[in-house]
């Protein structure tokens, strides 16, 4: 899990293991600023619960670890069966490291031995450097359900402020908007490609208020209406 994480999001599971521990942080690809106290209670809550769930025990971490100070840490320890520590230099759950031995009763060798191959692929391929633009675009397209996400919808998603999202576009040379009709013309191709969807339908999927609308969007992109286009590209799969 740790080493494919970041394939599905803008995130890495950083794991060190010792004789006496086993030590969970997490590193968010895309953050400038520190992350969210809710956030990493929330991360922290997830390990606890995947390693009771996957090892078929009620196990709970040794400790963790906070970067700042909480006012709430007996409401933490409560919640997470162990020591809270703060002040710490980084924000990690530690657990013994005979807890990082234990089997997974939930383990498939075979789905494992037949997906394992396509991540790794996925991995090899993965470029942090100019995956940026394209992790707002994926990021987009899955918030397009009936209407355009706003900047906000977005930035939250990837655990960033607005203002910071805009910063960001703007150093790779793009805008939200630029991004946004990007992402549109894409899932557009593919919708008018792949399915079988109506333009009325497609139109609605990607957020514009009406079928004129993106024929409109559609025609400045492809010069050409998405009917047309359609009957062109039917048998080519693009997105």
């Amino acid at each position: 899990m740790a080493r494919f994480k970041k394939l599905t999001a803008p995130e890495e599971i950083l794991v060190e293991l010792d004789e006496e521990e086993f030590t969970v942080g997490f590193r968010w690809l895309l953050a400038v600023d520190d992350e969210p106290r809710t956030l990493t209670d929330y991360c922290f809550s997830w390990m606890r619960s995947l390693a009771r769930h996957g090892s078929g025990t009620a196990l709970n971490p040794v400790r963790v670890e906070y970067v700042q100070q909480r006012s709430n840490v007996r409401q933490i320890e409560r919640r997470l069966g162990c020591e809270v520590i703060t002040g710490a230099p980084r924000n990690v759950v530690v657990f013994s490291a005979s807890d990082a031995t234990k089997p997974f009763v939930t383990r498939n060798a075979e789905l494992l031995d037949m997906l394992a191959p396509q991540f790794e692929e996925q991995l090899r391929q993965y470029k942090e450097e100019d995956s940026f633009l394209e992790l707002v675009r994926r990021t987009i397209q899955d918030n397009l359900n009936g209407h355009p996400p706003s900047i906000n919808a977005i930035s939250q998603a990837l655990y960033m402020g607005p203002r910071t999202l805009q910063r960001r576009l703007q150093d790779s040379g793009s805008s939200f908007q630029r991004v946004l009709d990007e992402a549109r013309h894409q899932m557009a191709r593919y919708c008018l490609t792949n399915s079988a969807l109506e333009l009325n339908e497609a139109a609605y999927l990607l957020g514009f208020e009406d079928p004129n609308s993106f024929g409109r969007a559609f025609h400045n992109w492809e010069g050409m209406p998405p009917s047309d286009w359609r009957e062109t590209n039917r048998s080519t799969k693009v997105m």
